[in-house]
């Protein structure tokens, strides 16, 4: 009888602490998130790279969109919630790193009747001015890109995602994604536009930014 008692509580502390030990160890391993951009640590954050992609897309000749994205990017972040309309983003991009899954075309459009990367091997893009908030997450910012040595206006949506620490890279992250959308042509990409080709490009990216300062 106390043979068996014992057996019995003993299995029950065995039980007790492997799910104590289950539900420290998900507490080392959840991340501190929150989906509250005001909630979010204000700071400098760098672009994860791993963790980050620039793809964009055009019509191609009414038949179907043509998607192609650039390889390699960074981006650094100024940002504080509680003063959201002077948030800073800057975005290089390195344009040899096209990608449309076409080596051949890609070689092309490295070219000088397109990208000319070896004159102009980056496009540039920062954020100038807030201009609106859509709802508690979204946030529309005019910027400039600079493209082929020509500079325009663009709007760009941001979408806030959440933040926290990650605990894959210890470091305090946050996540965005973004849209634009604009006319290839402003910056003299308007090869075969008038024979189908779209001129509109939509933009689209999605980051993870690490404080610069979090360790």
């Amino acid at each position: 009888m106390l043979l068996n008692i014992f057996k019995k509580h003993g299995r029950i502390s065995i039980i007790l602490a492997f799910s104590l030990t289950l539900f420290s160890c998900n507490r080392i391993l959840t991340p501190d998130q929150t989906a509250e951009v005001t909630e979010v640590r204000a700071g400098q954050y760098v672009l994860d790279p791993n963790h980050a992609s620039l793809t964009w897309k055009l019509n191609h000749l009414g038949f179907s969109t043509f998607v192609g994205k650039f390889n390699e990017f960074d981006a650094s972040l100024d940002f504080d919630p509680e003063d959201i309309e002077n948030a800073a983003l800057e975005v290089t991009i390195n344009t040899a790193s096209i990608d449309v899954n076409i080596a051949e075309f890609e070689e092309e459009l490295r070219g000088d009747n397109w990208f000319d990367v070896a004159t102009y091997p980056q496009a540039i893009f920062r954020t100038t001015s807030f201009v609106e908030a859509l709802d508690a997450d979204s946030f529309i910012f005019e910027g400039d890109l600079t493209l082929l040595g020509e500079t325009a206006p663009v709007m760009l949506e941001v979408n806030f995602h959440g933040g926290g620490r990650n605990f894959l890279t210890r470091s305090y992250t946050v996540g965005f994604s973004g849209s634009a959308t604009f006319n290839r042509s402003d910056y003299g990409l308007d090869r075969f536009t008038s024979f189908g080709v779209g001129d509109q490009i939509d933009l689209e990216i999605h980051v993870e930014f690490m404080d610069a300062g979090s360790s």
